[in-house]
Parts: structure tokens; sequence; C-alpha cells
């Protein structure tokens, strides 16, 4: 009985699958909305500002770092939680496949959300002028607070690290 619940509790990964496909679906509607934007722009970039450019490639360069972190988040996970993916040209596999485990899964997110964070930052400040100071107080606030989460983990998980390491060795 223990051994049949065992194999259906280890079967139930799966049940990630079609989450990870789901995921694939938001990277392609991501990719549209990039090339949406940029053909949007196409015939409005000799009269625009150089500020408004600034603030339409700062749009793109957020989508790409959502779209990166869809990425890792659905290969990573996949192969951590799944399956091993059967890559056998090494010249195909990513390198970095295969090499992350949940926590440094976990720090690359936090470092993603704080990049996207900057991004979103930055393009307010561009428009500062046309912008409430409480919204930017607030958004500046939650930036820092993304900033010290992302620095927490990472240093809890070094902490860890360094503890089983001790723990290894002596």
């Amino acid at each position: 009985m223990e051994e049949m619940i065992e194999q259906i509790i280890y079967a139930s990964r799966w049940l990630m699958f079609p989450v990870y496909i789901g995921l694939s679906f938001g990277f392609i509607l991501l990719t549209l909305k990039f090339f949406q934007q940029v053909i949007s722009i196409i015939p409005e970039v000799l009269i625009m500002s150089e500020s408004g450019l600034v603030l339409i490639v700062l749009s793109l360069i957020d989508i790409s770092l959502v779209g990166g972190l869809l990425v890792m988040v659905m290969f990573s996970g996949y192969e951590n939680f799944i399956s091993k993916m059967d890559i056998h040209d090494s010249t195909k596999r990513l390198s970095w496949m295969g090499t992350m485990d949940v926590n440094s899964i976990k720090n690359k997110v936090a470092s993603s959300i704080v990049a996207i964070s900057s991004v979103h930052l930055l393009r307010l400040f561009m428009e500062a002028e046309k912008v409430l100071d409480d919204k930017i107080m607030w958004c500046v606030i939650i930036h820092l607070t993304f900033v010290l989460s992302a620095f927490g983990m990472s240093y809890i998980d070094k902490m860890t690290k360094k503890k089983n390491n001790f723990g290894k060795y002596h």
C-alpha cells in the first residue's frame, strides 16, 4: 500500500506539465506584444522625441526580461520537478540547464523581479513631471522592498550553503 501511494505521489509531478505549457503560451503572447510594439513604433520613429523612443526601448527591455525569466522558470522547473530534458547535442544545450536547484531559481527570479522593477522605475522617472509624487514614492518603496527581499533571500541561501559545507567538512 505504501509503495502504491509513493508511486502516485511521484507520478503526480506530471500535474506541473500543463503549468509549464501554459507558461510557454505566456511566452508566445509576450513575443507577440514585443513585435506589436516594434511594428507600431516604426512609422513614428523619425518624428518622436528621444525620451519617447527611450521609453519604448525600456518597454521592450522589460518584455525581454520577463521572457527570459519565463524560459528560465520553464526549463529549470521542468528539469527539477518533472524530468531531465534529453538534448543530446551539447552545442544546443544551454550551459545552465541541469545546474539550477530550487534555491538558485528562486534567487534568479528575485533578481529578475528587481531588474524588471528597475526598468519600470526608470520609465516612471522619465515621465516624472506627469506622475504624482505619491505614486513615485510608493513605486520607490516597492522597488526597495524587492531589492531587500532579493538580498535577504540571497544572503539566507549563502548562509545555508556555508552551514551545509561546514557540516560536510567537519
